[in-house]
């Protein structure tokens, strides 16, 4: 089930009136949202709704074990091995059967490895790591055990967040669970712009932006030159970024209306005056989660300088193995990683760019490393690069006006201030429920009737 549709429209109506009539029965509520939780998931695909309860009883009984000191080691250390090894069952064995096939080609032990496939499973890598975060912010003494199984059965399957986030805490959200907000007309209209901007993000610019020039460029390299090449680059980060904070929007708008609160998960990132500053801005609450379950562990600021840097290049390849199984992402992370300790070592240095500098210059590095995220095989990303050497190409597609002006609208979201967004937000909150409600819906029916025919997957459902 996808947010921008119809089916999700009807699908969110009927739970957000039932989750009203259930506001003040506690457990009748959290067990709708559950129930609610896993249709939702079930749609997708109902065979996988018993991967996800799994997962959510291993952490509930792990949460629990970690309090007796004679089991905590090895509760947490079973814990977490059972739920990397789901994640790396589903997400990477496809990677290292089609590897292996490769490897043993032109052999007496070459088979047809291809039949072996599994399906993954949508959403696994975020209900997975918020398993993992509440185990081990439970080890850590940073929140109490839930005794109630249905308590940690809600938190990792709520359905605003569950197949691409964002990464909600367990101390953030499970007090929440406790004593939700009921949404006032502040935070209806708070909801309501959200909610509208995600859709405007997802359903036009990204949308159009994919249809009429990022797949077509990155579908046929060889064909392409330095202008498509630059156009489809740029197109992509602006799509990338629309994407998935749109999805973000949407997901907290929804969540808000349900009376729980999520953090901001994209802060203008390409805005940022460093790499360090773009991760800051940029899915905050995965890279908040990298640095303190991934880099953190590993050794983080401590030891000597080259030992910093090398956990900071190792932390960003693991990070770029999680989007992906392939050597793309992989790359794609190294040389995140790499470029982290190079601008360390230029602080240390105390190197400083002029600003506007250091933000073109962040730009073009991070723009450049999304042509390997976005291709789709090591020769895709060499025959991008190879495209910015030809004068011409005898099957790029047209560049529009309308392309350059979604990319200029895609990048305005970065660079120009949030006041309007406080603007409407304050101007809807002066309304009612009903005006609120109706305004949403019009606006929605209008990018409805705007938007390209089909129903366009978010690019992170693949994580």
């Amino acid at each position: 089930m996808v947010f921008p549709t119809l089916q999700f429209i009807g699908f969110f109506a009927v739970v957000l009136a039932l989750n009203g009539l259930a506001w003040s029965h506690n457990a009748l509520r959290k067990a709708l949202l559950i129930a609610a939780s896993y249709v939702f998931y079930a749609v997708w695909d109902w065979r996988f709704c018993g991967l996800m309860l799994f997962v959510s009883a291993v952490a509930w009984g792990a949460g629990l074990a970690v309090q007796r000191p004679a089991l905590r080691k090895p509760a947490k250390g079973l814990a977490i091995a059972a739920m990397l090894g789901v994640l790396g069952f589903f997400k990477y064995f496809d990677f290292f059967m089609l590897s292996l096939q490769q490897m043993l080609q032109g052999t007496a032990f070459a088979r047809d490895l291809t039949w072996m496939v599994v399906i993954l499973p949508v959403g696994i890598s975020f209900y997975t790591f918020q398993a993992i975060s509440y185990v081990m912010d439970v080890d850590r003494g940073h929140i109490p055990p839930r005794r109630n199984p249905a308590d940690v059965a809600l938190y990792i399957s709520f359905f605003p967040q569950l197949v691409a986030g964002p990464i909600v805490r367990a101390a953030h959200f499970l007090p929440q669970i406790d004593a939700p907000t009921r949404p006032d007309a502040t935070a209806r209209a708070a909801a309501v712009v959200l909610i509208l901007s995600g859709l405007f993000k997802k359903m036009v610019v990204a949308n159009y932006l994919s249809v009429l020039l990022v797949d077509p460029v990155f579908g046929f390299p060889d064909g392409q030159y330095w202008l498509s090449a630059l156009a489809a680059t740029l197109g992509y980060a602006v799509q990338i970024y629309c994407d998935f904070s749109g999805y973000s929007d949407i997901a907290i708008g929804v969540a808000l209306l349900l009376g729980y609160h999520f953090h901001r998960n994209f802060n203008q990132p390409y805005r940022a005056e460093s790499l360090r500053a773009f991760w800051q801005r940029w899915h905050i609450s995965l890279s908040t989660w990298i640095r303190d379950y991934l880099y953190i562990p590993l050794g983080g600021n401590r030891g000597s300088v080259l030992r910093r840097n090398f956990t900071v290049i190792l932390t960003m390849t693991l990070a770029g193995f999680w989007h992906g199984a392939g050597w793309n992402f992989i790359l794609w992370g190294f040389f995140h990683g790499a470029g982290l300790a190079v601008e360390r070592s230029l602080r240390r240095l105390h190197v400083r760019l002029p600003k506007l500098v250091a933000i073109v210059a962040t730009l073009v590095f991070v723009a450049i490393l999304w042509i390997p995220f976005r291709a789709t095989s090591f020769t895709e990303t060499l025959g991008m690069f190879a495209a910015f050497t030809r004068a011409e190409g005898y099957a790029a597609p047209e560049i529009t006006a309308t392309v350059w002006v979604l990319i200029a609208i895609g990048l305005a979201m970065n660079w120009l201030p949030l006041h309007w967004r406080s603007w409407a937000e304050m101007g809807l909150a002066r309304l009612g429920p009903v005006l609120q409600a109706a305004i949403l819906a019009i606006l929605i029916w209008v990018m409805f009737a705007t938007a390209q025919e089909g129903v366009a997957p978010f690019i992170y459902f693949q994580f």
